[in-house]
């Protein structure tokens, strides 16, 4: 045997041969699955567990009383001092079985501990019908200490418990978890003591093993009447309630953001709901657009739609260059000469070195490009009706990429009503194809990399001042397509940026919302690409669909700018006049539920900061409450029913009416989760009680004691009293 193993078996037989060390033989028994060996682990060898490692399958276990030989540490624990005494404290485990034969584990017992689950009543009621009786047959005049395990099951979230369990095992159900008074109902009926532990909590243990210790100390006293060191250890104590950890408040999760953004834009393209532009293309091609998309995109499509139309007439004595038209007319003609002269030209080549043509299309371009008031596109025209000679101007000397601009009436496509809108015709150069894939990307912010006319595009951009997109295509024609991304996040934030200013400065906005403090201006392709509600308004068979004024009641302007910031930006920004709850409310109706779960965690952040402040929000809270819950803000109310819950008893006190007028779902979750829990309150009130009985009755005990107490001997303290002592030591006595 090795040195280290023989002290080690040294020391454990030396606790039985110590003079001044109790050694407590202390039985734990119980039913199955009660919790026994993880209180027996939980004091021997310092086990802590979680409550999921707790709620694996169950295997019935015995701990090993020779862990006191074999390990050291669990030697070293087991010895305590409790009033002054010492001793060294053996844990007997025990089978749960009802059928199994215990008189060994019972047997030169000083104390039993007796426990029981305070989520199966049937573990209390087998205490007195089983465990009892059993006790008190194979060792009566043994202590007994009882014990409801599994405290933290009482303040636990039983749905999560039992989603947790294992598949087969029965549900834990609430009528389930016994209060605190049945066990002590049955602890007053036995006369014994009564405790109870959390090995999830680390409650109750110390307690337990103590006070066990306690009474087996007790009850050893009355036989060994001689030992001094017995003689203050005091009764078992009462155990303070437990006071479940307060809650924690739920966390506000943000969702997702809806889905790409890119998406509708470019469906809005294809479908083009609510236009107000007309792109003309080679005299024959027209292309539906939208001023706000492309006026945030590109810097000379904004530069055009602020132009006033007014200055230079189409057909007027002047053009933006001085140039009149007919004079206009003669320099196209010259320039279809030019085409002609260098015909044989390669286009490609002169796209791919971002040179700037100024020819027409090879394919269908025919005749002069020049354009004149009196012979207007009669495509145009709308069946020949609200055509407005003089408002337009040319603009060959403004901009390569542009012939002209005009103001006429035309008819929508989608609803096949005529409406005034804004007519630009493109330079003949512009190919259909290739110009759609560099609207996508005005639209968008992106570029496909298949895309087959990558040359004409860049040529395009080069015409529109679009220098990212020209960019992007070489990027494509160097195979280094991957960098595209960081140019498109650039476009994003500067188009960002110039919706915000367009929004502030009502630019380019085709619809005015009516609220109830004022009006605000917007833009419906907008609206309609980011808000499926409001693209049901607009592209529905609604009166809002046609008309430039909407009624939205119940709004303030602060809250529908700030709907309106989150919809064109995808971001969420306060202001000092906001109202939270009204915001919530819009952004409901709206059927934004991104900005809500946004707003609820501005609303909660703000509260908390309050709160930290020293901050009354008590009858804030109970105001969003059932508006909250009225608004699809599910979480706010979440937040709010635990504010409440945890500050029950305030609440309470300050709005008593509002408590009570609560709805019947809150007022039962109130009763349900308010904290601290009503049984713990009783338990509280009762072991104030309690002690307030235990110090009267041990002053009355002290009372009643003798003052002087006379012994067989005495300690000599003066030299006549040691002389008398010494001469007649039968007869001396001393006063204690």
């Amino acid at each position: 045997m090795l040195p280290s193993e023989l002290s080690r078996l040294m020391d454990s037989d030396m606790d039985y041969e110590r003079p001044n060390v109790e050694t407590i033989k202390c039985v734990v028994v119980g039913d199955n699955a009660v919790g026994k060996t993880r209180l027996i682990c939980a004091r021997a060898c310092n086990a802590t567990l979680t409550q999921y490692q707790l709620l694996a399958t169950h295997v019935p276990t015995v701990w090993a009383i020779d862990q006191y030989r074999v390990c050291q540490e669990v030697l070293e624990r087991s010895r305590d001092v409790v009033d002054d005494v010492s001793v060294s404290l053996r844990l007997w485990d025990t089978f749960g079985d009802h059928h199994k034969d215990r008189r060994f584990a019972y047997g030169r017992s000083d104390v039993v501990v007796l426990c029981f689950s305070i989520a199966n009543p049937n573990s209390l009621h087998h205490v007195k019908t089983m465990w009892y009786p059993e006790i008190k047959h194979f060792c009566p005049r043994a202590p007994v200490i009882l014990v409801g395990c599994q405290l933290d099951l009482r303040y636990a979230d039983l749905e999560a418990v039992n989603r947790a369990r294992r598949p087969l095992a029965r549900p834990i159900k609430p009528n389930e978890i016994l209060p605190p008074e049945k066990g002590r109902e049955v602890a007053k009926e036995l006369g014994i003591p009564y405790y109870e532990t959390s090995v999830v909590a680390q409650f109750g243990i110390k307690d337990v093993f103590d006070n066990a210790i306690r009474a087996a100390l007790i009850s050893r006293r009355h036989l060994q009447f001689w030992k001094s060191h017995l003689r203050n250890v005091q009764r078992p104590l009462l155990q303070a309630p437990f006071l479940p950890p307060k809650p924690p408040p739920p966390i506000i999760v943000v969702p997702d953001p809806p889905s790409s953004s890119e998406e509708c834009p470019a469906h809005l393209l294809e479908d083009p709901l609510c236009a107000d532009v007309i792109l003309v293309l080679q005299e024959r091609v027209r292309i539906f657009a939208h001023k706000i998309y492309l006026s945030t995109s590109s810097s000379k499509f904004y530069d055009l739609f602020l132009m006033d139309l007014s200055e230079g007439e189409l057909g007027g004595p002047s053009e933006p260059g001085g140039t009149h038209p007919e004079d206009h007319q003669g320099h196209s003609d010259q320039h279809h000469h030019h085409h002609h002269h260098h015909h044989g030209r390669d286009f490609l080549l002169r796209a791919a070195s971002f040179d700037v043509c100024e020819s027409v299309d090879e394919a269908g371009g025919s005749g002069p490009a020049g354009l004149r008031a009196s012979t207007s596109d009669g495509i145009l025209r709308g069946n020949g009706t609200g055509y407005l000679p003089g408002r337009g101007r040319v603009l060959s000397s403004w901009s390569r990429a542009f012939v002209s601009i005009q103001e006429e009436m035309a008819e929508d496509p989608l609803t096949y009503k005529s409406r005034l809108m804004v007519v630009v015709k493109m330079d003949s150069s512009i190919q259909p194809g290739p110009f759609r894939a560099v609207l996508k990307y005005l639209y968008t912010g992106e570029l496909d990399e298949n895309e087959r006319d990558l040359m004409h595009i860049a040529h395009i951009a080069e015409l529109l001042e679009v220098f990212d997109l020209r960019m992007m295509v070489a990027n494509i024609l160097n195979n280094e397509a991957f960098m595209n991304q960081e140019i498109t996040k650039a476009f994003h934030v500067r188009r960002t940026n110039r919706v915000k200013e367009c929004l502030a400065k009502g630019t380019f906005s085709d619809v005015t919302f009516i609220l109830d403090d004022g009006t605000i201006s917007a833009h419906k392709p907008l609206l309609i690409s980011s808000c499926d509600w409001m693209a049901a308004m607009f592209g529905g068979p609604f009166v809002e669909s046609s008309t430039r004024e909407v009624v939205f009641p119940y709004t303030s302007k602060s809250c529908m700018r700030a709907v309106l910031e989150y919809l064109y930006t995808g971001m969420f920004t306060s202001s000092p006049d906001l109202d939270d709850m009204k915001l919530i409310i819009l952004a409901n109706r709206l059927c934004l539920p991104h900005l809500v779960a946004l707003t609820e965690q501005y609303t909660v952040t703000g509260l908390m900061e309050a709160t930290q402040m020293m901050v009354d929000i008590d009858g804030d809270v109970l105001v969003f409450l059932e508006l909250a819950q009225f608004h699809c803000a599910y979480q706010l109310a979440d937040w709010c029913l635990h504010h409440i819950c945890t500050n029950y008893n305030n609440v309470c006190r300050k709005f008593p009416r509002d408590m009570k007028a609560m709805s019947p779902e809150n007022q039962e979750y109130f009763e349900k989760h308010r904290w601290p829990p009503v049984w713990y309150l009783k338990e509280e009130d009762h072991y104030q009680r309690a002690r307030k009985e235990r110090e009267k009755e041990d002053y009355l005990h002290l009372k009643r004691q003798p003052k002087r107490r006379w012994l067989f001997w005495n300690s000599p303290s003066s030299p006549s009293s040691s002389a008398a002592s010494s001469s007649s030591p039968s007869s001396s006595s001393a006063v204690v």
